[in-house]
């Protein structure tokens, strides 16, 4: 078996080994795991306290099964170490806007339209990818633009993890400010966590991320029963918050369990809605998210693990069907866009550069089915897994100085992608920025052949969807 794998993936040749692999995937599960249980309380509608009709344990089910089949294809074909599942962003446009739309159009189950919208723009995505055309927009986009995306992505993954842990909090009159309460659990997970996990970094040790999150679950346990016992004069304590004194982390409630029914939501999309005009605006979003936060996705984590080769990346085809497949699996399913996800440079920070890193992380999210209450202990309490995304965002950062700065052609485009995937909180978006000033920036100096034609048509198309689709739906 382990020849097979050699031969197929050839770590040797990435300088990697099959434990370094099989460390790295279940690191990059340990980071994304959250979707297990974040994605059915958004499509289920549990999560803004309304109901869509769609069912929770059916959702989860659908979220597990599409993202070990995604990410299986994106290991085993592409052989690249990147994990799929349901996007972030992508299930609150389905829920918050997708749906009302579609019960504003009258359909008794707008849930099932939503659904089809989002079949349907997979589809248009598998063919695109066939047809090659999402290619020749990665290989046409500059080495600088690329470099930008890698920072953007750690910026933004960074930015999550200080959320997660409680670090960051949203603010009325500046959008966030700082959370001085330092002595609640959260904050002492988390700090204990990005520590060790900088330490270990440091001194190179093998799985460090790993075992950063580790460590931060074996703390997190230890207060969920030191807390308890701390004497009522804490309470009043200047930096710890009285109604976060107790840790929100909660025992599993058991070890095994069934994984619920996919029936309620299998194959109930409804693809003949989604067809109508009406609906046709909604598809193009689902299928502007999904392009461009999975070519962020793939060239930004990429770009990380050293993959790029003359500034194309190797298996782009291979890797692309298999986001696109990953969709349309996933509506069938009963789940919302399936997509690349960033929490994949958590891996290759661990170490992974082969498919073998998707294939052990596709193997988790089987194996997730069945033992949900124990993932649900990590998963669910962020603080543990926020210092892995702090510190693969940091690192993520050297791509910065292989952007040309002193070509502001080149520059500033990239410096929009840097900034705009965070501060949009879109991959998506932030690179839509970047799109669309490279060639205003290159025709206004002079330089108008520098840039292929597809990015200027793209340019192009990306505005209109901006004006004519995004500003009628949100999103």
């Amino acid at each position: 078996m382990s020849g097979l794998l050699a031969n197929w993936f050839q770590p040797r040749e990435h300088q990697t080994t099959v434990r370094t692999e099989v460390l790295a995937g279940t690191t990059t599960f340990l980071t994304m795991a959250y979707i297990i249980f974040l994605q059915p309380a958004v499509l289920s509608g549990q999560l803004f306290g309304q109901e869509t009709g769609m069912d929770f344990g059916a959702v989860t089910t659908a979220t597990c099964v599409s993202a070990a089949l995604a990410t299986l294809i994106m290991g085993a074909w592409a052989r690249l170490p990147i994990a799929l599942a349901p996007g972030m962003g992508e299930n609150f446009f389905f829920v918050l806007t997708a749906i009302p739309a579609a019960a504003a159009l009258g359909y008794a189950e707008p849930w099932r339209a939503a659904l089809g919208a989002v079949f349907v723009g997979g589809v248009l995505f598998f063919g695109l990818s066939l047809l090659g055309f999402r290619r020749r927009i990665m290989d046409a986009v500059s080495p600088s633009l690329k470099s930008g995306m890698a920072a953007g992505i750690g910026i933004f993954i960074a930015f999550l993890g200080l959320q997660n842990a409680g670090v960051i909090l949203p603010d009325p009159g500046t959008g966030v400010k700082l959370n001085t309460q330092w002595l609640s659990p959260d904050r002492l997970v988390f700090g204990a966590g990005l520590l060790l996990t900088g330490g270990l970094l440091a001194r190179r040790v093998r799985g460090a991320v790993l075992w950063g999150i580790i460590a931060a679950g074996l703390l997190a346990a230890g207060l969920r029963l030191a807390v308890p016992l701390l004497p009522e004069s804490w309470q009043a304590a200047p930096l710890v918050a009285k109604s976060q004194l107790m840790t929100r982390f909660e025992w599993a409630t058991g070890v095994v369990a069934p994984p619920p029914s996919v029936a309620p939501t299998f194959l109930k999309m409804d693809i003949l809605a989604a067809l109508t005009l009406p609906m046709l605006p909604l598809v193009l979003v689902f299928l502007f998210m999904d392009l461009f936060d999975t070519m962020g996705t793939l060239l930004g984590v990429s770009e990380q693990a050293g993959l790029m080769k003359n500034n194309e990346l190797p298996h782009a085809r291979e890797a692309l069907l298999a986001d696109a497949t990953g969709t349309v699996a996933g509506a069938m399913l009963g789940t919302s866009t399936v997509t690349s996800f960033i929490e994949s440079a958590a891996g290759v920070q661990a170490g992974g550069r082969t498919g073998i890193t998707a294939l052990t992380t596709a193997g988790w999210f089987l194996v997730a089915l069945f033992f949900s209450p124990v993932i649900a202990m990590v998963a669910s309490y962020p603080p543990i897994t926020a210092p892995a995304l702090v510190v693969v965002g940091a690192l993520m950062m050297k791509s910065v100085t292989r952007i040309a700065w002193d070509d502001f052609t080149e520059a500033l485009p990239a410096f929009l992608i840097v900034i705009g995937i965070p501060f949009t909180v879109s991959v998506g978006d932030g690179l839509a920025l970047g799109l669309v000033a490279y060639p205003v920036v290159k025709l206004l100096a002079g330089r108008r052949r520098d840039v292929s034609w597809l990015l200027y048509v793209l340019a192009v198309a990306l505005v209109l969807y901006f004006v004519l689709v995004r500003s009628r739906f949100g999103g």
